[in-house]
């Protein structure tokens, strides 16, 4: 018989009957299918793990270890992957009255021996139609949970500079806050934004300045580049960072930075009264290690030094 590759199963045939498992493996040869035969539970374990087969098909009494056993060793590999293989038992007649408790070990379904190839066909060909279902519900799971997970991440993220959003930048604050308090380490906030951004769009037009705060947030990011850095998009022309592990001593050099990168980046300000390039004003707060502080005081506080920072002439960052 001839089997398309989809069609064409890897079946484990054990049983310690050499008779038996060769009639069986004949028919499923007959059949198209590739076979691997295994004398005892153990050794079957054995193949099982090397070639992963498609089916299993198995005696129940067999010496030392039983088909029960071999089922309980399959489902227990199985389930720290999050895989299934159907499980048929082969039985006589007596021993198929044990029918509950071979689905209690994690068996799928029943042959009765002598086996007739009509009937294991027909099991064959439903225990496929399961492992199909099952591997196209895992594939709709894995979509949706992807789905999802985008779903989570646009809900906290800016669209236009793919950087987090207020409610992102909420969210990674109180988590930074929480893990600064039991580490005992300090934590800088910088909040800033773009000198002149108004006349910059009335000059250049709204769609140049989209691209600026994207190449603002670009900057920005380049500065803050360590793993638990983050970098958010406040609103309008505001940005804020959140500084992890970062003493006042860091902050102020950080500051620097941002300036020194902008001023490399040199990025054209047309209608600027404190340079011929992009600039930022912004204010720098530190939560030392033992303070208490939450989210709101912090972000309350660097807006107060933010607004001191354009007082006193923009391009400039005023904090601890």
């Amino acid at each position: 018989m001839s089997l398309n590759p989809e069609q064409r199963l890897r079946i484990l045939v054990v049983d310690d009957d050499e008779s038996v498992r060769g009639s069986v493996a004949y028919v499923l040869d007959q059949l198209g299918h590739q076979v691997i035969e295994a004398s005892s539970a153990a050794w079957a374990l054995e193949l099982f793990d090397r070639h992963q087969p498609h089916v299993v098909l198995s005696d129940v009494v067999m010496p030392g270890e039983d088909g029960y056993w071999l089922a309980r060793q399959l489902r227990a590999r199985e389930a720290a992957q999050e895989g299934w293989t159907p499980v048929i038992f082969m039985s006589t007649v007596s021993e198929a009255t044990r029918v509950a408790e071979g689905i209690a070990a994690g068996g799928d379904d029943y042959l009765t021996k002598p086996v007739h190839p009509v009937v294991l066909e027909a099991k064959l060909h439903a225990m496929e139609r399961l492992r199909a279902m099952r591997a196209q519900l895992l594939a709709l799971t894995q979509e949706l949970h992807l789905a999802n997970l985008e779903l989570k991440r646009q809900a906290s993220h800016d669209a236009l500079t793919g950087l987090l959003n207020r409610r992102g930048l909420d969210d990674h604050l109180d988590e930074a806050l929480r893990l600064c308090a039991r580490m005992r380490s300090p934590l800088t906030l910088v909040l800033c934004d773009v000198d002149f951004f108004k006349r910059y769009n009335d000059t250049l037009g709204h769609s140049a300045g989209d691209d600026c705060l994207r190449q603002v947030g670009t900057l920005l990011r380049q500065v803050a580049r360590r793993p638990l850095d983050s970098v958010a998009r406040f609103g309008g022309e505001e940005f804020a960072l959140i500084l992890p592990d970062t003493p006042r001593s860091g902050a102020r050099m950080l500051a620097q930075a941002i300036t020194r990168v902008f001023q490399g980046a040199a990025l054209p300000h047309p209608a600027s009264d404190v340079a011929t390039h992009i600039t930022l004003s912004g204010g720098l707060v530190t939560c030392d290690p033992g303070e208490t502080a939450d989210a709101g005081t912090l972000l309350a506080r660097a807006d107060e030094l933010l607004y001191r920072a354009k007082t006193l002439g923009r391009n400039q960052f005023v904090g601890p």
